[in-house]
């Protein structure tokens, strides 16, 4: 149960009602926690009873600032001074007393597959559990805690603000230049996510890959670390069917989830049978229509080059769409993939910086949309049916110059595939 007496006691303030603010409140109702009020800039008639109406003054006064993770201390000076008031709604869940074993997975690249590779696992082994955090629903908002496990997936931002959180088992997949315009600086970003180390305990486990161990052990983190045997994964590799865990960019992924298996006593039986039977996730690397000599992949997930290199690798004859908003201090290096890439074309606002990162290293074109590019891809290929061409929308880049968000940019890729790859078919 949560130890209600103690937060009674507390007084709160929950700024910024997106997604995880709205939990925080209902959980707050629910638990007849009265102390709390409730601050956003946008949302003013959400909660109006609950509301302050004097910030700095609230600010001030109360003891915690449950923040939303969208919101960078960096930008925002006038909460900077509040740092040490600061949680998030994951804390509040860490402060449960009779909570499940949780997993929590963070790292720049293939959290949510992980996450759902790992719940997919447990699904087919029997093994109760719930998904939350930065996938699915908030943490809060999960309704039964009467479950074996709970997997969570952890940004940088919810990390960033936590306190409490002190995972039973810590994923750190990998770490590469993203987010430092919120971030302010790749230290920061770093050690955000080293968070889920530092309040484990001997008796807690964490996963993390050769540069985090030298990290983990120069911090003197208490828990026991494990380093995911990717060679013992790959030995078993051959028993695996699923096209979509077969590209190098599940490599990595695998490694953990195998680690987890092993530890957990899930035989290697059991293990490939639940990842033969994975869909996977769409826009990363799902690969929609595979036939004729074609092979159409959707990874608009894939927006800095850390993301794209793996499904570069992945590939040959590729036909690379290109663009968008480069991330802080990105570098596109396709010295090791330039031999897979057969021609690149370049979409978005931001053409300049993409083509400066080409220019004399690979085949391009300039057709500064999704359309274009693939009226472009279709009229190359259309004559060239003796040997598989991938059509590849990796961007390495976000998708706020023309599209509102990855998703719509993936699915705007996949329905215009659709009509011209008819020409082509």
């Amino acid at each position: 149960m949560f130890n209600i007496p103690k937060f009674k006691e507390q007084s709160f303030l929950v700024y910024g009602l997106g997604l995880s603010g709205r939990s925080v409140v209902k959980f707050f109702k629910k638990n007849n926690i009265k102390k709390f009020k409730v601050w956003d800039d946008k949302h003013l008639d959400l909660y109006k009873s609950y509301r302050s109406f004097n910030l700095n003054k609230t600010l001030k006064k109360v003891d915690f600032i449950v923040l939303s993770p969208g919101i960078s201390l960096i930008r925002n000076k006038k909460l900077k001074k509040y740092k040490k008031k600061i949680i998030s709604d994951m804390d509040l869940f860490y402060l449960f007393k009779n909570r499940p074993k949780s997993i929590v997975v963070t790292g720049t690249n293939g959290k949510s597959t992980t996450c759902k590779l790992i719940a997919h696992l447990f699904q087919k082994n029997n093994i109760k559990h719930s998904l939350g955090g930065n996938i699915g629903n908030p943490v809060l908002d999960i309704k039964n805690f009467k479950k074996d496990y709970i997997i969570i997936e952890a940004s940088s931002f919810q990390l960033s603000h936590s306190k409490f959180i002190h995972p039973d088992f810590a994923f750190f997949l990998n770490i590469s230049n993203d987010h430092l315009d919120w971030h302010g600086n790749m230290s920061h970003y770093l050690n955000s996510k080293l968070k889920i180390f530092r309040l484990q305990s001997k008796k807690n486990y964490a996963f993390a890959g050769k540069k985090i161990k030298k990290i983990f052990k120069k911090n003197n983190f208490l828990s026991k670390f494990i380093l995911p045997e990717v060679d013992k994964y790959k030995k078993i590799k051959n028993g695996i069917k699923n096209d979509y865990l077969l590209s190098n960019i599940n490599n990595e992924n695998m490694g953990f989830v195998f680690a987890l298996a092993k530890l957990l006593n899930i035989s290697e039986k059991n293990f490939l049978r639940a990842m033969n039977s994975f869909q996977g996730l769409p826009h990363r690397f799902e690969i929609f229509f595979k036939k004729k000599g074609l092979i159409l992949i959707n990874d608009s997930k894939a927006t800095s080059f850390a993301a794209t290199k793996l499904s570069l690798s992945s590939l040959k004859n590729i036909y690379w769409i290109l663009g968008g908003l480069p991330k802080k201090k990105d570098k596109i290096s396709i010295s090791n993939y330039k031999k897979n890439i057969t021609k690149c074309y370049l979409i978005g606002k931001n053409i300049n910086f993409f083509k400066r990162q080409i220019e004399g290293k690979i085949i391009y074109k300039v057709t500064k949309n999704l359309k274009s590019s693939l009226i472009q891809i279709f009229k190359e290929i259309k004559n060239k049916k003796n040997k598989t061409h991938s059509i590849l929308l990796s961007p390495a880049a976000a998708s706020f110059d023309q599209f509102k968000n990855f998703e719509k940019r993936g699915e705007e890729f996949k329905r215009l595939c659709k009509i011209y790859a008819r020409k082509y078919i």
